[in-house]
C-alpha cells in the first residue's frame, strides 16, 4: 500500500494518522476498526466472487466502504498494519461448533510482534475490542470479555471467551493465498455456514448492532431489541447502520439463520 492508500484507509476507519506502530495504536486501530468495518457475507448472497488479492480487498473495503468476513477483514488490516510498520503474520484457525473446532484454515487471524506477540482479529463478529498477548497463559480482560489462550495437546492454542472456546489457533505463518481453497468452499459449498446465512454485524459504542436476514438486533448494555423488516426497509437498514449502499437486497436463504455465526454476531 502507498501513502495515498495508507490514508483512505484509515479516512474510512476514522482513525488519525499514524506516528508510531506501537501497542496503543494498534489498540486503536483494532477498535476503531471493529467499529466501523461490518462482519457480513453479503457478496455470497450478492453473486460477488470474494477474491483474496490485495487490490480486490482494497477495493471492497476501503474504496466501496463494504466488510467481509475473516479472510477478506484480516487479510485488508493486515495490509493496513504492515504498511504502516506493524510485523504482521497470517494464522489459521478452526472454528469451534458444538465444542468440535471446525476444519483447517476454517478463519484467518493475525498475530502483531512488539515487546511480545498479540493476537489480532478483526474478522470474527463478536470478539475482543482489543489485541490479545498470545504468549500468555493467563486471563485476560477485554470490554468484550474475559479471554484466555489454552495450550492442547497438538501443538495448537484454544481462544476461550467467557471460558466458551472459539477457535483452535496454529501458531505456525501461513500466507494470505493459503487461505484461497478454503476462501472459495466458504463462499460456495452448501454445507458452509456462510452460504447458509446472511449477516451484517458491527461493533457499536454500547454494545453491537446486527442484521441477520431481515432481522435487526440491536444490543446496548446488556439490552437487546429485535425487529422484522419489510422488504422496504431493507436497503435503507443497510445504509443508515453500516454505510453499506447497494442498489438490491442479497436474497435471504430459506433456511434458519445458521446459530453459530447469529449467535457470535448478535
Amino acid at each position: 500500500m502507498d501513502r495515498a492508500q495508507v490514508d483512505a484507509y484509515l479516512n474510512r476507519i476514522g482513525a488519525a494518522p499514524v506516528d508510531q506502530p506501537d501497542l496503543q495504536t494498534l489498540a486503536r486501530l483494532q477498535y476503531q476498526h471493529l467499529r466501523t468495518v461490518p462482519f457480513e457475507n453479503l457478496s455470497i448472497h450478492l453473486g460477488e466472487p470474494i477474491q483474496l488479492d490485495e487490490d480486490a480487498l482494497f477495493e471492497k473495503v476501503v474504496e466501496r466502504w463494504r466488510g467481509g468476513f475473516c479472510y477478506a477483514l484480516n487479510g485488508a488490516f493486515a495490509m493496513l498494519l504492515t504498511a504502516l510498520g506493524y510485523p504482521v503474520t497470517y494464522l489459521a484457525a478452526r472454528v469451534f461448533s458444538s465444542k468440535v473446532p471446525g476444519p483447517p484454515l476454517d478463519h484467518l487471524a493475525l498475530r502483531v510482534d512488539l515487546d511480545r506477540p498479540y493476537l489480532v482479529d478483526v474478522g470474527f463478529g463478536a470478539l475482543s475490542n482489543h489485541p490479545l498477548l498470545l504468549d500468555s497463559r493467563h486471563e485476560q480482560h477485554d470490554p468484550a470479555g474475559r479471554f484466555r489462550l489454552v495450550d492442547v495437546a497438538s501443538g495448537e492454542v484454544d481462544l476461550l471467551m467467557n471460558d466458551k472456546p472459539q477457535y483452535r489457533l496454529e501458531l505456525r505463518p501461513y500466507e494470505l493465498r493459503d487461505f484461497i481453497p478454503m476462501c472459495w468452499w466458504q463462499q460456495t459449498s452448501p454445507q458452509s455456514h456462510f452460504t447458509r446465512s446472511l449477516t451484517c454485524s458491527r461493533l457499536t459504542e454500547t454494545g453491537r448492532v446486527t442484521l441477520s436476514g431481515r432481522k435487526l438486533i440491536r444490543t446496548s448494555d446488556g439490552r437487546r431489541e429485535l425487529r422484522t423488516l419489510t422488504d422496504e426497509e431493507i436497503l435503507d437498514a443497510y445504509a443508515s447502520n453500516f454505510g453499506i449502499t447497494l442498489d438490491r437486497a442479497p436474497s435471504t436463504p430459506e433456511h434458519a439463520v445458521n446459530r453459530r455465526y447469529a449467535a457470535r454476531s448478535a
